[in-house]
């Protein structure tokens, strides 16, 4: 995929400094510092345990960081500090500007609502009342995601696993967020079908200019999507850079480890 040359160029849009959390005895993440640009893919990834899911949590505003900050430049570019917003106004920010691809789609869908009902309810959380628009728009996004328009009236309990992540997908872009968090979007998915769903996010994550933070364990994943790179490894960022440039010359004994599947993760 094409690299980034100079991600320092782009305006942060959203930017964490300093951001630990901890469970008790149990390190989450520590002092990690990080940014994303308008546009731009950053790929998280780590073994299990390394921090990359907490961090996820962290940056998306699910859990308060025992210190640091997460700032957003929202459409006005006026920076926020996302916890200095009340959890009402968070859950604003996740259901306007934000989007969430979870590794289980059942986790972000209305399994018993038809799919046009599912990719619906986002334009609806904008402020979209026009039932035929928020039709044709549910229609587009399905077939635009491999997934037969007819089937808008379907309930989503009767997709296979396959169909319900890319409707989980186009839910969440339906609504042209500017900032997308993915959490192992292909996990569990066959080979093919996660080919395939990997060609169809990098298409449209292009076309949108959706600036995207994925976490996965699957270097293979980020490879294809993302443009910049950080390694996680017990809670801290180990290495960081170039997707290319990362995977392709490890400096860090881990992240070598991890580029040639000694790492069991």
């Amino acid at each position: 995929m094409d690299a980034i040359s100079n991600s320092a160029s782009r305006t942060a849009l959203l930017e964490a400094s300093g951001v630990s959390k901890s469970y008790g005895a149990r390190i989450g993440c520590i002092d990690v510092s990080v940014t994303v640009g308008a546009g731009e893919v950053l790929g998280v990834v780590g073994e299990s345990g390394s921090g990359k899911s907490t961090l996820m949590k962290c940056l998306s505003g699910q859990i308060v960081p025992d210190k640091g900050a997460v700032i957003y430049r929202g459409n006005d570019r006026k920076p926020v500090d996302v916890f200095s917003l009340s959890e009402m106004e968070r859950r604003r920010l996740r259901r306007t500007d934000w989007g969430f691809v979870h590794q289980n789609p059942l986790d972000g869908l209305h399994i018993n609502v038809s799919a046009g009902g599912n990719v619906g309810e986002a334009l609806m959380s904008r402020g979209v009342r026009n039932y035929g628009s928020i039709r044709a728009s549910a229609q587009d996004w399905l077939e635009r995601l491999e997934i037969d328009p007819s089937r808008v009236d379907d309930r989503a309990r009767s997709f296979s696993g396959g169909m319900l992540q890319r409707l989980q997908v186009a839910r969440n872009l339906v609504a042209a967020p500017r900032l997308v968090f993915m959490d192992e979007p292909t996990g569990g998915l066959d080979a093919s079908v996660q080919a395939r769903l990997l060609d169809v996010l990098r298409t449209l994550v292009r076309e949108l200019a959706v600036a995207v933070i994925i976490v996965t364990h699957d270097l293979a994943v980020v490879r294809l999507l993302a443009d910049r790179l950080i390694v996680m490894h017990r809670g801290r960022v180990i290495e960081e850079g170039l997707t290319d440039q990362v995977l392709d010359d490890p400096h860090e004994p881990y992240t070598q480890l991890l580029v040639s599947s000694v790492l069991q993760i």
